[in-house]
């Protein structure tokens, strides 16, 4: 399946998660994480919804195309408020990946490891 999203931006979300669910208040984590999910495309953002949404078994795997639809339809907030509203955020889109078939680590090669 061809997502609308590359791997690789998901993985990168991932990681600033993670980071940002680990960090201290007012270090810019959360500002960087926003900026990166608001710079993103509707096709996109709406992807990482809908990928989110597989990982917390709202969907399943192959319910993909109508996640996506929804999110699309359903967009009413900023998207990166949204998904920084939920607890989980990292284990949810991982686990999102790793239902469509595709490898958090096969993903995160190429991303510069400092983000």
């Amino acid at each position: 399946m061809q997502l609308p999203i590359s791997p690789s931006k998901v993985a990168h979300v991932i990681i600033r998660a993670r980071k940002f669910d680990a960090d201290i208040p007012g270090s810019g984590q959360g500002r960087e994480l926003r900026a990166f999910i608001a710079s993103l495309n509707e096709d996109e953002q709406a992807a990482l919804t809908a990928i989110m949404w597989i990982g917390r078994e709202t969907f399943d795997a192959s319910e993909f195309d109508e996640a996506w639809e929804t999110a699309k339809a359903e967009a009413s907030a900023p998207t990166e408020d949204y998904l920084l509203g939920v607890p989980m955020l990292a284990d949810y889109l991982e686990d999102g990946l790793n239902a469509l078939d595709i490898s958090l680590e096969e993903a995160e090669e190429g991303i510069d490891p400092s983000v």
